[in-house]
């Protein structure tokens, strides 16, 4: 049986490692932490009231750069807060392509940030309206 670095979130059945697929790269494991970090709303989370951005939150504010702005500062902070080891590089907020009436009503945010120990770059792409 392979070894790896934490449990792959959501849960999946793997032949390959065992009762449950695995990350096996601290890449994979940067990129799950941000995004349970961004998905996960305040007081969500048990014995941590304060962890997480709980960016669905943010879905049916108004449409504006203001929005951009708290959401924006709240994923530097968390990040900061609990994920020292990521960078935050730059926060980009796209419109759904090819369906732009469904814009008020999503957040579609890109999160490119780099991995401090490892000197390594990445994304993350978040669209608040699909299954996680």
């Amino acid at each position: 049986m392979s070894s790896g670095l934490s449990v792959k979130l959501p849960l999946t059945i793997s032949d390959t490692f065992g009762a449950y697929g695995l990350n096996t790269t601290f890449e994979e494991l940067a990129k799950q932490n941000l995004k349970m970090l961004v998905l996960t709303n305040p007081g969500e989370r048990m014995m941590n009231p304060t962890f997480g951005v709980g960016i669905q939150s943010f879905t049916f504010e108004p449409n504006t750069s203001n929005t951009y702005g708290d959401v924006t500062t709240a994923i530097k902070q968390q990040a900061e807060k609990f994920l020292p080891y990521i960078s935050i590089d730059n926060i980009q907020f796209r419109s759904p392509e090819n369906n732009p009436s469904l814009f008020p009503n999503t957040i579609n945010v890109v999160i490119s940030f780099t991995i401090v120990p490892l000197r390594k770059s990445s994304t993350l792409q978040i669209q608040t309206n699909r299954p996680i």
